[in-house]
């Protein structure tokens, strides 16, 4: 392992990284996501850390579901379940990325500890018992952390996150941390805000003692 001190978020610069190298322990892992950083890098890169300016975030309230979606999900086509597939959906999030991938075998090795040490989590939606889609990300406190999500059939990964968002309210979170913005997160309801103000509901977020819920024993039918 080798460690790495970060600097102060706050003082980063805009479209760089804030620092590179170190490791992906669990605890660096940890440690970034509680100063509002995290890993983004390929095979090419040495370890990269951010925290970019402004930061894109995924308000709970603020979800933005299409009348397609809204039908989708009362028909019940899908099937979610939590944490009951998390390698396979982070090899899903790294396939079928024509440009590439940022979660390299060290990055899905990296994960798969954190969901083994009870940080990381998965969202799995199931068609015919067949893995349609699902995100994961990795909670602490009252943030969850977004880190990827994916579809094989048409709006699975719209499911798992309206999914997610009802299940992070009910159990308390208070912050939905999708790192940077693209059009698809926008088109659902995300926005972007200034690092400061990041910080500061990060830190009142952590503060929070939410959970994650228990696995379920059986997949649930799909709820928006």
């Amino acid at each position: 392992m080798t460690r790495i001190a970060f600097p102060n978020p706050e003082k980063a610069p805009t479209g760089e990284p804030l620092a590179q190298g170190g490791d992906l322990s669990t605890s660096t892992l940890l440690k970034a996501y509680s100063l509002g950083i995290f890993q983004w890098f390929d095979d090419a890169s040495p370890i990269l850390w951010w925290s970019p300016d402004p930061r894109a975030i995924l308000p709970l309230d603020n979800f933005h579901v299409s009348r397609r979606l809204a039908r989708t999900i009362r028909q019940g086509k899908f099937q979610v379940t939590l944490n009951q597939a998390f390698a396979e959906v982070v090899t899903g999030c790294a396939q079928g990325r024509e440009e590439g991938t940022w979660i390299t075998k060290e990055v899905q090795a990296a994960y798969c500890q954190l969901r083994q040490q009870g940080s990381a989590h998965s969202v799995e939606v199931w068609q015919e018992g067949v893995l349609a889609g699902g995100l994961y990300g990795v909670a602490l406190g009252g943030l969850f952390a977004a880190e990827s999500m994916f579809f094989r059939v048409s709006n699975a990964s719209k499911v798992a996150l309206a999914w997610l968002l009802e299940h992070l309210k009910e159990r308390g979170f208070q912050l939905l941390d999708l790192q940077v913005l693209n059009d698809h997160t926008k088109s659902l309801g995300a926005v972007e805000i200034p690092r400061s103000q990041y910080l500061q509901r990060l830190k009142k977020a952590l503060r929070v003692k939410a959970r994650m819920a228990p696995d379920p024993a059986a997949p649930s039918e799909s709820q928006g």
